[in-house]
Protein backbone atom coordinates (compact mmCIF):
# COMPACT_ATOMS: atom_id res chain seq x y z
CA UNK A 1 0.00 0.00 0.00
CA UNK A 2 1.13 3.26 -0.86
CA UNK A 3 1.90 6.25 1.60
CA UNK A 4 -1.67 8.33 0.22
CA UNK A 5 -3.62 4.66 0.49
CA UNK A 6 -2.42 4.26 3.69
CA UNK A 7 -3.28 7.94 5.30
CA UNK A 8 -6.62 7.73 3.66
CA UNK A 9 -6.96 4.37 4.98
CA UNK A 10 -6.05 5.66 8.58
CA UNK A 11 -8.26 8.58 8.29
CA UNK A 12 -11.62 6.43 7.38
CA UNK A 13 -10.31 4.34 10.28
CA UNK A 14 -9.52 6.28 12.93
CA UNK A 15 -6.20 6.35 12.64
CA UNK A 16 -3.12 5.06 12.32
CA UNK A 17 -3.63 2.55 15.34
CA UNK A 18 -6.63 1.46 14.58
CA UNK A 19 -5.09 -0.05 11.56
CA UNK A 20 -2.54 -2.51 13.15
CA UNK A 21 -3.55 -6.18 13.95
CA UNK A 22 -3.33 -6.86 17.60
CA UNK A 23 -4.12 -10.88 16.53
CA UNK A 24 -1.27 -10.50 13.71
CA UNK A 25 1.10 -13.45 13.86
CA UNK A 26 4.17 -11.66 14.20
CA UNK A 27 3.66 -10.84 18.11
CA UNK A 28 7.20 -8.95 18.34
CA UNK A 29 6.56 -6.52 15.55
CA UNK A 30 3.12 -5.68 17.08
CA UNK A 31 4.39 -5.01 20.28
CA UNK A 32 7.37 -2.74 18.54
CA UNK A 33 4.94 -0.72 16.64
CA UNK A 34 2.84 0.22 19.93
CA UNK A 35 6.11 1.82 21.28
CA UNK A 36 6.84 3.87 18.68
CA UNK A 37 6.59 7.50 18.78
CA UNK A 38 3.34 9.05 17.35
CA UNK A 39 4.94 10.92 14.29
CA UNK A 40 6.98 7.79 13.29
CA UNK A 41 3.80 5.14 13.23
CA UNK A 42 3.00 5.86 9.68
CA UNK A 43 6.34 5.42 7.91
CA UNK A 44 6.87 2.36 10.51
CA UNK A 45 3.70 0.73 9.73
CA UNK A 46 4.54 1.37 5.48
CA UNK A 47 8.07 -0.92 5.98
CA UNK A 48 5.43 -3.33 8.52
CA UNK A 49 2.09 -4.11 6.44
CA UNK A 50 1.85 -7.28 7.64
CA UNK A 51 0.66 -6.30 10.90
CA UNK A 52 -2.33 -4.30 9.38
CA UNK A 53 -5.26 -5.77 9.66
CA UNK A 54 -6.75 -7.35 6.56
CA UNK A 55 -8.71 -7.44 4.15
CA UNK A 56 -8.90 -3.32 3.97
CA UNK A 57 -11.67 -2.78 1.01
CA UNK A 58 -12.27 0.98 -0.59
CA UNK A 59 -15.02 2.34 -1.89
CA UNK A 60 -13.60 5.94 -3.01
CA UNK A 61 -12.94 7.79 0.40
CA UNK A 62 -14.76 5.11 2.86
CA UNK A 63 -12.93 2.21 3.90
CA UNK A 64 -13.01 -0.60 5.99
CA UNK A 65 -10.80 -2.93 7.87
CA UNK A 66 -11.87 -6.75 8.31
CA UNK A 67 -13.99 -8.63 7.12
CA UNK A 68 -17.53 -7.01 7.15
CA UNK A 69 -20.09 -7.62 3.86
CA UNK A 70 -22.74 -6.08 6.39
CA UNK A 71 -20.67 -2.57 5.62
CA UNK A 72 -20.17 -3.50 2.44
CA UNK A 73 -23.72 -4.38 1.16
CA UNK A 74 -24.75 -0.50 2.25
CA UNK A 75 -22.08 1.53 0.08
CA UNK A 76 -23.40 2.71 -3.53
Amino acid sequence: MSKGELTSVASANGGIANLVNPDAKDKDVVALFQYIADEDKLEKLLELQQIIKTPVVRNGKQSTLGYQPDVWKKWE
